[in-house]
């Protein structure tokens, strides 16, 4: 049994340009990432330790209204119940096109994990008080993943020492580049 970790540092490039190749180790062919959505703000608020790619399960509609990148992650969360996980909070526009099938737009989604996997995040979040927050939306290979990540919440000085670090990052990449 393989565990799909993310290495999340992949999508950071695809940040920019929307969409990002890469080759996939066993085929010679190309996988294709689009990020639907990101949720930039649970970098702020939390300081997160590991990272699935999960599967969502949605409605014909909410793909649609997916492809169309209106979606937003701000307040979603991932529970377990039931040895099952489930974004709560997500907010998937309706499909403009709908009419009457429309989808509920603050429903539960089921994401799609291995049983291993869904007992290792419960574990996890029982016993160290961590939390599961999804970090991004996106298109692989014509189906929706969502990425979500094991978290723990940061304090207000944690918040301002990260923020610190990354003005003194900055400044020290603006006087480099002043000396060339």
């Amino acid at each position: 049994m393989r565990l799909r970790v993310v290495d999340h540092n992949k999508f950071d490039d695809a940040q920019a340009s929307g969409v990002e190749t890469s080759g996939v180790s066993n085929t010679n062919s190309k996988q294709q990432f689009k990020i639907l959505s990101d949720n930039r703000q649970v970098r702020h608020n939390f300081e997160l330790l590991d990272f699935w790619e999960a599967g969502v399960a949605l409605t014909g509609t909410e793909v649609k209204s997916a492809r169309t990148g209106k979606i937003q992650l701000q307040d979603a969360f991932a529970e377990i119940e039931r040895g099952e996980i489930w974004l709560t909070n997500a907010h998937f526009s309706p499909y403009s096109h709908g009419n009457r099938w429309n989808h509920d737009t603050m429903r539960k989604r089921k994401l799609l994990l291995h049983k291993e996997e869904i007992e290792k995040l419960w574990v996890k979040t029982r016993d160290r008080g961590l939390t599961i927050v999804p970090t991004k939306i996106y298109l692989k290979n014509g189906l929706v993943k969502c990425e979500i990540a094991l978290a723990r919440g940061k304090k207000l000085h944690d918040k301002r020492e990260s923020e610190r670090k990354r003005e003194q990052e900055s400044e020290a990449r603006a006087a480099t580049g002043r000396r060339r």
